[in-house]
């Protein structure tokens, strides 16, 4: 499976080489969020689980969730996402999706993939390939990728942002932030500087600013209704003006194609990741 994001408790020293006491707690604030909100998805999902397959304990739902997701490669919050958001299984014929309709993968322009196909390459790979694509074009080292899962928004890939970045913004709600206010807007958005935009409360300000990002733009990610599924986003090292024509196109046909991409896999591979995880917890009871 791709590399989860770690979540850990860092603390950055005053002048004085001791931590802020005040910073420390900020700190141990966002880890114990993080934790929280990292193991209620898959908690859900376990709980749904023990009830429909009549398991004898919430361990039992976990391991079938973990294997499940490895067989599949897919990560497993991803999977205890979709058991908590589809409705099961039939309860009279058993059968979950029995009508569904395939289709091969759509091809993916544009994006670099090592050694796999689009029909073949992992989520995180396709991510990767996506986010190192839009910081080609906006012309930077610094990004990150979010997917929306559970009503929040969940960091999945980044590049050239330190730590206390990731921790705080791994897991994102609807306010506070330009790429909260993409994922309510389905638009692009360009900050030409974090210091003066209003768009963010202050802490998540103070952070950004802290990684060495004075200005950002974000594009969502959407399936073909406009759904979304998630936001991939540039960090730049001073104000900007903007982005030219070409550039806001590219940005948004590299979106389009992720977009697609993610929701041919959610029709697909997390489909059947679920109908497996059936087959096997019927077997077992």
């Amino acid at each position: 499976m791709g590399q989860e994001i770690d979540i850990h408790v860092s603390t950055h020293p005053s002048p004085s080489g001791q931590a802020d006491p005040v910073e420390r707690l900020r700190q141990e604030n966002v880890a114990l969020r993080n934790r929280m909100l990292a193991h209620a998805a898959v908690a859900a999902a376990q709980g749904i689980l023990k009830e429909r397959y009549r398991l004898a304990s919430l361990e039992e739902g976990f391991e079938l969730l973990r294997r499940t997701s490895q067989r599949h490669n897919v990560k497993l919050h991803t999977l205890a996402d979709a058991v908590n958001r589809i409705a099961g299984p039939d309860e009279h014929t058993g059968a979950w999706f029995p009508h569904r309709a395939r289709a091969g993968a759509p091809r993916l322009p544009g994006l670099r993939l090592s050694g796999s196909t689009s029909s073949t390459a992992p989520q995180g790979a396709v991510l990767g390939a996506g986010l190192r694509r839009v910081l080609e074009i906006t012309e930077t080292a610094m990004g990150n990728v979010q997917l929306a899962e559970g009503g929040l928004l969940r960091l999945e890939k980044h590049s050239g942002l330190g730590r206390r970045f990731t921790d705080f913004f791994a897991f994102v709600d609807d306010s506070g932030t330009a790429c909260a206010q993409v994922a309510r807007d389905r638009r692009q958005v360009t900050i030409r500087d974090v210091a003066t935009a209003t768009v963010f409360d202050e802490d998540s300000r103070h952070v950004i600013l802290h990684a060495g990002s004075r200005a950002c733009h974000s594009v969502p990610l959407l399936d073909e209704r406009g759904a979304l599924l998630g936001v991939v986003s540039s960090h730049h090292a001073r104000p900007i003006a903007g982005f030219t024509r070409s550039q806001l196109a590219a940005l948004h046909e590299t979106a389009d194609v992720v977009g697609r991409w993610l929701a041919w896999h959610r029709r697909t591979v997390i489909l059947d990741a679920l109908e497996d995880l059936q087959r096997t917890a019927s077997q077992g009871s």
